[in-house]
């Protein structure tokens, strides 16, 4: 008995250090788009994503000019008109812009990922992300946290956002971001990391958020 208490105790410990371990993103192209997959990477087998917010631009980039392929650009890609929303994504792995607390694609996945208020009366429902340059103002979080829908993948990894620029659009965007997650239990306290990524050049692989990670906690 004193064996099992001493696990399960060390098991609390392990998931209360479980820790944001930075950004990670991936690309690929059809010749005509890029897209990129951003990733959030933690070390906990149950870490769970609730939130990315703060998002805001450096280096002199920009949050606009993304393409949207969706259910409000017409179907067709735009740059001017779309959603950021993910159950407007008409085909599973189509080259569109979305945010996300991990979860599906298209309406039939229910994925309850929604735009904080920071995006404005518009909501989720505009071409770029509002920027609110140093401070940054939007962000968006799993309404129905209960479905576990941001807990991590066997890799450690929970997508966030899928980005897409043309070809012939500059690479290299930079941007800071923070996330709010827990262990997955109900009432487990809120941790926090942030860092950067960047949108690399076609077919890499950035790991970056070494920018530094926030140790701040608070109750759920």
């Amino acid at each position: 008995m004193k064996i099992l208490g001493l696990a399960a105790a060390l098991a609390v410990v392990g998931s209360a250090n479980a820790t944001f371990t930075g950004y990670s993103v991936s690309s690929t192209t059809n010749g005509t788009y890029n897209m990129y997959q951003v990733f959030g990477n933690f070390d906990g087998a149950t870490d769970t994503v609730l939130n990315a917010f703060q998002i805001h631009a450096i280096a002199g980039s920009s949050l606009a000019g993304f393409v949207h392929n969706d259910a409000l650009s017409g179907g067709g890609p735009s740059t001017v008109s779309g959603t950021w929303n993910p159950q407007f994504v008409l085909v599973p792995g189509a080259f569109d812009s979305y945010v996300c607390i991990g979860g599906g694609t298209g309406f039939a996945s229910g994925n309850s990922t929604n735009g904080d208020p920071g995006w404005g009366t518009s909501g989720l429902n505009q071409a770029g992300i509002p920027d609110g340059a140093t401070a940054g103002v939007a962000g968006w979080f799993n309404s129905n946290p209960p479905n576990l829908q941001g807990r991590v993948g066997v890799s450690g990894q929970v997508l966030l956002a899928s980005m897409v620029l043309g070809v012939g659009d500059t690479a290299g965007r930079t941007f800071f971001m923070k996330v709010g997650y827990n262990s997955g239990i109900a009432g487990a306290p809120v941790q926090f990391g942030e860092g950067l990524f960047t949108l690399p050049t076609p077919g890499a692989v950035a790991l970056l958020g070494l920018a530094g990670l926030a140790g701040r906690r608070r109750r759920a």
